[in-house]
């Protein structure tokens, strides 16, 4: 739906540009835009080399698995209808570590990976349940206790303290977690799912 209505953006803007004369216009932004999407993606690019290294690093090392049983008892009460063996657990505890280190893109085959252990023990496998839901809560609202990639975009363009962004995102963040696994909770409660 989204790729329609940016679609419809694209080709209402190209029509009016017609209109009032200013293909140029048009032709220099798609250009100019084009280049610094690569400029941007080769900027970018070491920074998250770097923090996709050392969070391989920490995998290896056992710091997530470390990681993952201080989160245990917390997951174990928000996915009371995993069970506490399950693969899916530890996946989930994963994908809060790498999403509180703000590696977002890191986290995501680990959040494949939990899904699909989810779904394996899921009744409905046409419909989601209610720990998929709370999962992908967790996941979209989750903690970063290092926001990495806005601290190399402030690095990137200038910033004399590109670090001072760090408590702000994580009360933010925090907020925004408390208050999508509380919505989470209550309506789960109303429509009796555990």
């Amino acid at each position: 739906m989204v790729n329609v209505i940016w679609g419809v953006f694209i080709i209402i803007g190209i029509i009016f540009s017609f209109f009032n004369g200013k293909v140029d216009l048009i032709n220099n932004e798609i250009i100019v835009s084009g280049k610094n999407a690569v400029n941007l993606m080769l900027e970018m690019l070491p920074m998250l080399a770097l923090w996709m290294g050392l969070m391989r690093i920490a995998e290896d090392s056992g710091l997530l698995k470390f990681v993952a049983r201080k989160l245990s008892f917390v997951l174990n009460k928000l996915f009371p209808s995993v069970p506490k063996d399950n693969e899916a657990l530890g996946l989930i505890a994963s994908n809060v570590a790498i999403n509180m280190a703000g590696l977002g893109s890191a986290a995501t085959p680990c959040g494949l990976k939990a899904m699909k252990e989810l779904q394996k023990i899921n009744d409905k496998k046409d419909t989601a349940s209610t720990a998929m839901i709370t999962f992908l809560v967790l996941n979209t609202g989750g903690v970063t206790i290092i926001p990495t990639t806005i601290i190399s975009l402030r690095v990137l363009h200038g910033s004399a303290a590109p670090t001072e962004v760090i408590p702000t995102c994580i009360l933010a963040t925090f907020s925004s977690c408390i208050a999508g696994l509380l919505l989470d909770y209550f309506i789960r409660r109303k429509n009796g799912n555990s």
